[in-house]
């Protein structure tokens, strides 16, 4: 049995390679009826869970996970990361997003809770086109 460090670590590995085709292993990475909620989604089930990703992959470019830190307290996991893709279709320098993700581990080491948490104003609307311009107007107008 692996430790939650050591699950920890291979989930990290995990999201950092990611790619269409590792979508065929993510039930070594989260159990049958895991739950997984963003600011877009939430679902559970494996099968919702990969169509997520699998929706991520039709419509960005090169999405890519970049972990930055790992909390591991026994099944409770916090992650950090940045998120980088280039909008489909578009040509546009790559957008990062930053946030991070609360993962609770079963007893096997995958995860049966997914729960990612980032500012979707502040790091996408705001960097798209048009949009971008006015979020930046209507944060002005708040913060005066």
């Amino acid at each position: 049995m692996r430790t939650p460090d050591e699950a920890v670590a291979d989930i990290a590995r995990y999201f950092e390679s990611m790619t269409p085709a590792a979508l065929a292993r993510l039930d070594e990475i989260y159990t049958a009826d895991a739950r997984f909620k963003d600011p877009f989604n939430e679902v559970q089930g494996l099968s919702a869970i990969r169509g997520v990703f699998e929706h991520m992959y039709t419509s960005l470019d090169a999405p890519r996970f970049i972990v930055h830190e790992r909390i591991v307290q026994r099944e409770q996991v916090f992650l950090s990361w940045d998120f980088v893709f280039s909008l489909r279709g578009r040509k546009t320098l790559p957008l990062t997003v930053r946030g991070g993700s609360h993962l609770k581990l079963a007893a096997d080491g995958r995860i049966s809770l997914h729960r990612d948490y980032w500012d979707v104003a502040e790091e996408l609307y705001e960097k798209l086109p048009v949009l971008g311009g006015l979020m930046r107007w209507l944060k002005r107008r708040v913060n005066s």
